[in-house]
């Protein structure tokens, strides 16, 4: 079968299309999957560079989301049967409740094997059913970017109608975020370097849109549409460049969650700040089966649909990699079995 690869060592120019052998008859509880379409995500291209984990044994195939068919089970698999479409999930080993202490043990595309190959064995617990009226390259963006801003805007931060989110940024994660927001009836102010971009999300429902290349310590502009206040939670997606502006943006108990950190993840914290609002930060990484069962849910009602800046063909996986670094995009990026 073919596979995507890094080899020899890490590096976007050492990915490579080669030969890999086949999985042989699934365990127990285990499934084969034929991925169809798959999602690039940040951490994909940390993990290609080899500044995710240094100590990734190579050869290994990258990639944690996609979607595709079933093409095998196990004696013992009762959740999903040959044919059924369905998305692979970010941690193998994560169904319910709060994070497991080896996550970072069952993660797809490292340690373990990603899913950028021709097919793929997963762990029945580690797939969920695909949304009916998703296409394979839509469902794809859903296992990372999808489930870490659900969880962030539902889950961590219990989002009500009223409720004022503050996002930063234009990425896969972003777009999300602001779907969700206002799924949940909040009002959501977005931040870019772009203007072009700003007037682009504006049509994704963004209610106030922030230049930063303009008004880089944002907050001030955030309390003045917020009536002084502060919003009820920021989406922080970018690191510790715009943390103490995050944390001056959200209002007095409100919710800061850490999600990105493009511009570093080690600095200088108000933590003043931090203890006299009683502000809430917490570290969002993705979310677990069961919070990814009830997205699908609710994208299933809303008949929700991602936004897909640019889908690339599989022979071009190198190119989306380096695509997604050049931080040009708005929403996610894909790849395509069926893109030639």
């Amino acid at each position: 079968m073919w596979a995507w690869q890094v080899q020899g060592t890490f590096g976007l120019s050492n990915l490579s299309l080669t030969e890999a052998s086949a999985p042989k008859d699934p365990g127990p509880y285990e499934i084969i999957v034929r991925p169809k379409a798959w999602s690039v995500n940040y951490r994909d291209i940390k993990v290609v560079k080899g500044t995710y984990n240094p100590k990734q044994p190579l050869p290994f195939v990258p990639f944690s989301d996609g979607a595709g068919d079933v093409v095998a089970v196990g004696s013992s698999v009762t959740r999903f049967k040959v044919g059924d479409k369905v998305l692979s999930t970010f941690s193998q080993g994560w169904v319910c409740g709060p994070p497991p202490g080896d996550l970072n043990k069952t993660t797809l595309g490292s340690p373990l094997p990603g899913m950028l190959s021709e097919l793929v064995v997963l762990s029945e617990e580690g797939a969920v059913h695909m949304p009916e009226h998703l296409s394979y390259v839509e469902a794809a963006t859903l296992p990372c970017a999808a489930l870490t801003a659900w969880r962030a805007i539902v889950h961590e931060a219990c989002t009500k109608p009223g409720d004022d989110v503050l996002i930063l940024g234009s990425g896969g994660v972003a777009l999300f975020a602001l779907a969700f927001a206002k799924m949940s009836g909040a009002r959501a102010l977005i931040t870019s370097r772009s203007a072009a971009k700003l007037e682009r999300l504006k049509t994704f429902g963004a209610d106030v849109c922030i230049d930063t290349s303009k008004t880089p310590e944002f907050a001030a502009e955030v309390k003045t549409h917020t009536g002084g206040k502060g919003v009820d939670l920021v989406v922080e997606l970018t690191g510790i460049a715009t943390l103490e502006q995050s944390i001056h943006s959200v209002k007095a108990g409100g919710n800061v969650v850490l999600i990105g950190s493009v511009t570093g993840g080690k600095g200088p914290v108000d933590m003043q700040s931090i203890f006299m609002r009683s502000v809430k930060l917490r570290g969002i990484l993705v979310g677990n089966r069961q919070q990814f069962e009830a997205m699908n849910a609710a994208i299933s009602k809303h008949a929700f649909k991602p936004v897909i800046h640019k889908t690339f063909a599989l022979k071009q996986a190198p190119e989306a990699l380096a695509y997604m670094e050049s931080s040009d995009h708005i929403g996610k990026i894909c790849i395509d079995l069926e893109k030639k």
